[in-house]
């Protein structure tokens, strides 16, 4: 047993010098706060992480952690994020985008990251709107929403980041309200300790451009019987007295009306590795079924960067490095 002392850090150690600058009330300082103290939690230092970001309000925060950071372009963090962590395998790599930057002008890379399953977290602030370039739809604007962009309404479908990424093949699905800074806290420290792309799809109300867009499902008096907290091992069950559970029905969740405090055995219990379930869950829309709050699948595969290490390993016990041979093979010539 190690006799090791380890650090214990706070939530200010993570913070840099600048004051971070959004607009006043914005659910982007709540996520701040939660991160500096999912970091403190995890117990490693500054100088092990690094925060990556592409363009968009979200996108501003690595400026203010005191930990690594890069500022790229617009839908590209997650590129930058997977050649740092291929470089660097030892670092905590956590990248940090919106509902425009991941999904519209990023989409690609999104895509393909979890299908590569790199062992770095995604976090996707999802506030249905441009809220940096004032006011546009985004792709995950729900139909009809009036905006800069669309005076009538927007037309098109939006875009669901959670069934996307189940789609692509995420090994760590996981989604929560910025407003449960608590829960937040703890899904960010689950989505670390998870081996491989972790996404973390984050309600996040911008009360400029697109405010009251979660109130349905997140306003205190009334989120309790709106969403459903998933947990592993636990009865699907809701309700401001926990008098509401989730039964198997047709293809489906039915609702049904439960004595609180006394789960029938019909309850589904949750199981975060199970492909049925999670489909169903991850299909849940508000506001037939309550919003899922929660880990929503938790799987093992091998990573990309353990992949192409052994690969590389491979090449190297097979044909081992010999420059001078490289640059003297096939045809070569003599300057003189």
């Amino acid at each position: 047993m190690s006799t090791t002392k380890q650090t214990e850090y706070k939530a200010d150690d993570f913070k840099s010098d600048a004051e971070p600058r959004w607009c006043p009330g914005c659910e982007d300082y709540a996520i701040l706060k939660a991160v500096q103290m999912a970091m403190a939690q995890i117990g490693r230092p500054k100088n092990e992480h690094a925060v990556v970001s592409g363009i968009g309000c979200s996108s501003r925060l690595p400026y203010y952690m005191g930990t690594y950071g890069f500022h790229t372009i617009h839908g590209r963090p997650i590129p930058v994020a997977t050649g740092l962590k291929i470089s660097n395998p030892e670092l905590a790599v956590w990248v940090v985008t919106g509902d425009g930057d991941a999904i519209s002008i990023g989409g690609n890379h999104f895509v393909h990251a979890f299908r590569r399953n790199v062992d770095m977290n995604i976090l996707l602030f999802d506030n249905r709107i441009y809220g940096l370039t004032k006011g546009q739809y985004s792709p995950t604007s729900q139909k009809g929403m009036i905006n800069k962009t669309a005076p009538y309404g927007t037309i098109e479908e939006p875009s669901d980041p959670v069934g996307l990424a189940l789609e692509c093949g995420a090994s760590f699905i996981a989604q929560i309200s910025a407003s449960y800074v608590k829960e937040l806290v703890d899904l960010l420290v689950q989505a670390y300790n998870h081996k491989g792309t972790s996404f973390l799809h984050i309600y996040q109300n911008c009360y400029i451009y697109n405010d009251n867009a979660f109130d349905d499902f997140t306003e205190r008096s009334i989120r309790d019987d709106n969403n459903i907290k998933i947990e592993h091992g636990k009865p699907l069950v809701f309700g401001k007295n926990l008098d509401k559970g989730l039964v198997v029905g047709y293809g489906k969740f039915d609702i049904v009306d439960i004595e609180p405090g006394n789960v029938p055995d019909n309850i589904v219990v949750y199981d975060e590795t199970d492909s049925v379930l999670i489909r169903m869950v991850t299909d849940m829309k508000f506001p037939e079924y309550p919003v899922p709050m929660g880990v929503l699948k938790k799987t093992l595969r091998p990573t990309f960067e353990d992949s192409l290490e052994s690969q590389i390993e491979l090449a190297k016990s097979k044909f081992p490095p010999d420059l001078q041979k490289l640059l003297s093979s096939g045809e070569t010539w003599e300057v003189k």
